[in-house]
């Protein structure tokens, strides 16, 4: 008690720490989404039920009752809106509701029990490539630049481990460590939660001639995958932005080695959809490849899976004039 008595001046004021003892829960679950692509889609999400149903604050998601969702959900389904865009919406809303759970704020979620558009198939519609694309992804940027080094390490972690973009941009160089003999991805996932996963020799290797040749391995605390120039500001000590993934890095190799020209919607997640098909088809246990890109439901997992509709195995190419 004495020590707390003794902490030096504040950095809150009176005011501004009574201010945040005050917000309410619904905020704090808005707060705490880090994609900006997610936080972006959920906004709108809860914008249209919050005009739907006529809430004007926060404190009011409070007296929802199933009814009120089912009304939200039998409106979206009137003007046409897709089935996987409907999910997302309900997941959206089911998120808040679980954090109010949490926070005592209510007593059930009453997004539980409303049926959900299903699914029109079992596969994802995020093309994955070959693995003969995958290799060439890989060997497109130059060896000798600080940039190449650095995208080859970027790839390799995307394709051999299934990471999300957002998850790379995220790793700090503490992140990468050994843990009982074996170099692990510190994983900071989607709604915080975290895993380890372990890193593929190859990939070792890259992050270590990038780091070494980028001079900042030491800085434990910062990022692993840092920008090679910054035309405004100057500053390189930073996380990369996503968009730059995107952008500069997959896409551009891709234009390169032509994946682009007929694999339409190509993108950063396709290398995770390439990752984890991949390693069903090399026999990864399912359960084993759900846990390693920390999907919540195994559902999930199982858009990867086209080990019953490998296109080889097509009656098309038994067909026979």
């Amino acid at each position: 008690m004495t020590e707390l008595i003794n902490t030096p001046s504040r950095v809150l004021t009176a005011e501004e720490f009574q201010g945040l003892a005050n917000v309410p829960p619904e905020l704090e679950w808005f707060a705490n989404i880090r994609s900006e692509k997610t936080k972006m889609a959920y906004q709108n999400d809860m914008r249209d039920f919050m005009r739907f149903v006529g809430i004007k604050q926060p404190e009011e998601f409070r007296i929802v009752t199933r009814s009120h969702v089912i009304a939200w959900r039998d409106d979206i389904q009137r003007r046409k809106y897709a089935g996987s865009t409907i999910r997302r919406k309900l997941s959206a809303l089911s998120s808040l509701f679980e954090y109010l759970c949490e926070k005592n704020a209510v007593t059930h979620n009453p997004v539980k029990g409303v049926k959900r558009p299903e699914a029109n198939n079992n596969e994802g519609k995020t093309p994955a490539i070959s693995n003969d694309q995958a290799r060439q992804l890989l060997n497109a940027p130059p060896e000798e630049t600080l940039k190449g080094k650095r995208d080859r390490a970027i790839l390799a972690a995307l394709l051999y481990h299934g990471l999300r973009r957002q998850e790379l941009c995220d790793l700090r160089v503490k992140d990468y460590q050994r843990r009982t003999g074996v170099m692990m991805f510190y994983i900071r996932g989607k709604r915080n939660k975290a895993r380890y996963v372990p890193v593929e020799t190859s990939t070792q290797r890259l992050i270590t001639e990038y780091l070494d040749f980028a001079g900042h391995g030491e800085d434990l605390e910062g990022a692993i995958f840092r920008p090679v120039r910054n035309n405004s500001t100057g500053n390189l000590n930073k996380h990369l932005n996503p968009r730059s993934i995107h952008r500069d890095i997959v896409t551009f190799y891709a234009k390169k080695i032509g994946i682009t020209l007929d694999t339409h919607g190509f993108c950063v997640h396709s290398l995770r959809a390439t990752a984890a098909t991949n390693a069903l088809d090399h026999k990864a246990d399912i359960a084993k490849v759900q846990e390693w890109l920390g999907h919540a439901n195994v559902s999930t997992t199982r858009l990867y899976d086209k080990r019953n509709s490998r296109p080889e195995d097509s009656p098309s190419f038994k067909v026979e004039y």
